[in-house]
């Protein structure tokens, strides 16, 4: 099997897992960090140890910790301000794990598609659910959706934005 084949595989597989985070979080509201955790380390040594990675070690590894910091330090502001947690640090432990794999240049693309995506489908959960807009719904799968789009497409966003000039 050739290296390219492995590298093929190998995100065959992190799309896999991340579909199946997406649906643990949308039937329970969380994501294990039994997944997450291992996940995250599995990218840095991925990208640590193959011939043709997704990105350096370097990349991966500010890419895990930005990921992380990032959600920890919106739901800190958010608790603050509103004395309870906006944002799961499952979450953030999902957005570590796809800076280790991805770069953390790959972090902003990922963060706006994942809101966006979460804009449009929260309003439309909150809908479907008879719900309050104050509930709470799961971002996670937003993450996983916007994390399998920059495993298939690398950073769409700007190639979307640079190919089409105003």
């Amino acid at each position: 099997m050739s290296d390219l084949a492995i590298s093929d595989l190998i995100r065959a597989l992190v799309i896999a897992v991340l579909m199946y985070l997406a649906y643990v979080d949308l039937r329970s509201f969380r994501l294990p960090d039994a997944i997450t955790i291992p996940l995250a380390i599995c990218g840095l040594c991925f990208n640590a140890l193959a011939r043709h990675p997704f990105t350096d070690l370097q990349n991966a590894v500010l890419g895990a910790i930005l990921g992380y910091t990032f959600l920890w330090l919106i739901n800190y502001l958010y608790r603050l301000a509103q004395n309870k947690d906006g944002i799961g640090m499952g979450d953030a432990k999902l957005l570590c794990a796809l800076g280790a794999w991805l770069g953390w240049m790959a972090l902003p693309g990922v963060l706006f598609m994942a809101s966006i995506a979460g804009l449009v489908g929260g309003f439309i959960w909150l809908y479907w659910n008879k719900k309050g807009y104050q509930r709470a719904f799961p971002f996670g799968p937003f993450l996983a959706f916007a994390g399998i789009m920059e495993l298939l497409w690398p950073q769409p966003l700007q190639n979307l934005l640079l190919s089409n000039p105003i």
